[in-house]
């Protein structure tokens, strides 16, 4: 018994190897975590960060809305309505810093970057307007032709005849809206539009230097691309409609009303759990730099939006399309990031296998209290054919029915695709913005991610009937494409336009009072038709028109309806009456409107300055330095190349 008991005390050989291996291996362990540990504050230390504000040279006022960037890092910003702006962990060491707004010289600074300080850069940037010497040709050499007239700061023309083979942009025709008589016609409907792309691709055209097609103006994109202050949404309906009366600047004798739909704001903590799926183009037409490398930083962006409970996939497609990431949680960021900065453009365009792979995923991780929703991104060259585009469009529809929905971002130049990507954004209950730059993805995927990714009211229909004692004739301001039958506002089964949260969409009606002429070719006398001298209705003699609209709930089948009169009591206008009639006033003049009247690029100027407000995030204020530099271009008085001569 002694002898086993011995035996069992004497470490073996063997036993005493193996605690050996342990002692050393947790030394090792130990070790490793010191080096770990002592390095983490250097890393740390590695990072600093630049703040400062940026003014305006000519009046010392703050600039807000600034782009201000680190080059070579994903560190950007835009200035505050202070004009000021922070940029958190910027990699140590001399950086340059891009500043950049329009009507003001770009400026790029070299500063010192030091560890675990902030290096302080104020900048004053001078108001500029561009000169014809300064167009961004894309794609081919521009070479200089003989002059063919003498521009802003007597720069001389160049033609761009030869670039014609190299732009395959499209746009759906648009024929404007007409007047309209109220004796023949009493009612108007269509579907809300809380599209954007328009105004953005306007401002892409005119940054360039060059006049925009007519068919890119698309009038009420460009008043709803701006934030209107409506007051709070009290009641039972997600939104709330407010109206307005005023002279039309362009023809004081006729009135100008304005009615409004403005959606309730959630903030972005609120928002119910997101089933993102990015759906994105990685063919090799989206190889240029304002593409795919603007679209990763652009999702960059809204990833780091993303909570917890949100979920994302990304599908991509080029030859063929492919899952490049499950669905993962918004806790991953890393993980998501990673997966978008691998992303490399080459091949050709497949997007209707892209899309039946991103619904599938959709489906697999649906949410029923939750956000469902593709987001598409491309610059629109689906190269699939017409029969393929039906099955796509079929597919969208099937899909927005269950509770997917769909949003469609437009990036780049050349060969934009934007009366097909707005065609599948209607169809998928969902909208469609175009990118032009790192400031415009930040307001559509960090300032307005509620209203861009969660639908409140789909299918909002507006009807307007107009009193015939009051009014001989109206026109609708844009909505060309929008227009639906009369009958169509109590069907149900009409698809129409959604409104997301913090949306708000305005329609502006030209209105010609009674007994006054309507600006319209001759038609001959109705005759079963009440007269205009006919005895007007009793009980609504001072009742200008009738507002209804028409919405569902994001998950409903059956409509809902408000309805108002508006008393034809012109008033003084509000700021944000007065600078959406500047934008109106705008758009007609880049459509080369025959309702324009005498007005001027001066009139639209000195109306948007006296509609400015607070201007908190320098929207109306780039706005009104795009007409000026509309004006001092001289771009209205050049002629309007054919559709193909326009090479962005």
């Amino acid at each position: 018994m002694r002898s086993v008991t011995t035996a069992l005390r004497k470490p073996t050989l063997g036993s005493r190897i193996a605690r050996h291996m342990a002692r050393a291996a947790i030394l090792a362990f130990l070790a490793l975590l010191a080096v770990e540990l002592a390095t983490v504050p250097q890393i740390h230390a590695q990072v600093g960060a630049i703040a400062g504000q940026v003014t305006d040279a000519a009046s010392g006022q703050a600039l807000p809305g600034v782009q201000v960037a680190v080059e070579g890092t994903t560190r950007l910003t835009l200035t505050n309505e202070a004009g000021r702006y922070q940029l958190q962990s910027v990699p140590a060491g001399p950086r340059t810093v891009a500043i950049e707004l329009i009507g003001f010289a770009s400026q790029r600074i070299q500063v010192m970057v030091v560890a675990g300080q902030t290096t302080v850069l104020d900048v004053v940037m001078v108001p500029r307007t561009l000169s014809i010497d300064e167009l961004i040709v894309s794609g081919v050499q521009a070479e200089p032709a003989a002059p063919r007239a003498r521009l802003a700061g007597d720069q001389v023309g160049y033609s761009f005849s030869r670039l014609v083979d190299f732009n395959t942009e499209s746009y759906a025709r648009i024929d404007e809206n007409d007047f309209r008589l109220v004796s023949a016609s009493p009612l108007s409907t269509f579907s809300i539009d809380v599209d954007r792309a328009s105004y953005a691709n306007i401002r892409r055209f005119i940054q360039s230097g060059d006049r925009p097609p007519i068919d890119a103006v698309r009038i009420e994109e460009m008043i709803n691309y701006f934030p209107y202050d409506w007051g709070n949404v009290s009641g039972e309906h997600p939104f709330a409609v407010t109206t307005e009366v005023w002279e039309a600047p362009w023809k004081p004798e006729h009135r100008l009303v304005r009615i409004g739909l403005h959606a309730e704001s959630i903030d972005t903590g609120d928002l119910p759990p997101g089933n993102l799926v990015f759906l994105l183009d990685v063919s090799g037409s989206m190889m240029p730099d304002n593409k795919l490398p603007l679209l990763k930083k652009a999702l960059a962006l809204l990833v780091d939006q993303l909570r917890p409970e949100d979920r994302v996939a990304i599908v991509v497609y080029a030859g063929a399309a492919g899952l490049v990431l499950p669905s993962t949680p918004g806790s991953e960021k890393a993980e998501i990031l990673a997966a978008l900065e691998d992303l490399q453009a080459g091949g050709s365009t497949a997007g209707g296998a892209g899309l039946r792979l991103a619904y599938e995923v959709a489906r697999k991780y649906h949410r029923d209290d939750g956000n469902n929703r593709v987001i598409l991104a491309t610059d629109g060259d689906f190269n699939v054919g017409a029969s393929s585009d039906a099955e796509m469009v079929r597919l969208i529809e099937r899909e927005r029915e269950s509770g997917t929905f769909l949003t469609v971002l437009g990036f780049g130049t050349g060969n934009l695709k934007d009366s097909k990507m707005e065609q599948i954004a209607d169809h998928g209950n969902g909208n469609f913005h175009y990118v032009d730059g790192l400031l415009e993805t930040r307001k559509v995927l960090v300032e307005e991610m509620g209203g861009t990714l969660l639908t409140l009211a789909k299918d909002v229909k507006l009807q307007v009937e107009f009193n015939p004692a009051r009014v001989a004739g109206y026109r609708l301001i844009g909505y060309e494409n929008r227009l639906l039958a009369d009958e169509d506002f109590n069907d149900d089964t009409k698809d129409a336009g959604e409104l997301g949260a913090g949306h708000t969409v305005t329609a502006l009606y030209e209105v010609v009072p009674a007994g006054a002429q309507v600006p319209r070719g001759e038609v001959d006398p109705l005759r079963y038709q009440p007269r205009p001298d006919d005895p007007p209705l009793s009980g609504f003699n001072d009742e200008l028109m009738f507002v209804k609209v028409r919405y569902k709930d994001p998950d409903g089948t059956q409509s809902r309806l408000l309805q108002q009169p508006v008393a034809d009591r012109p008033r003084s206008p509000s700021s944000d009456f007065r600078f959406a009639t500047a934008v109106a006033g705008f758009g007609m003049l880049l459509r080369e409107s025959e309702h324009a009247g005498d007005l001027t690029l001066n009139d639209v100027v000195r109306l948007a300055e006296k509609g400015k407000g607070d201007d908190p995030r320098g929207y109306r204020g780039e706005f009104i330095r795009m007409v000026e530099a509309t004006r001092d271009l001289g771009l209205l008085e050049r002629e309007l190349l054919p559709e193909p001569h326009y090479r962005r």
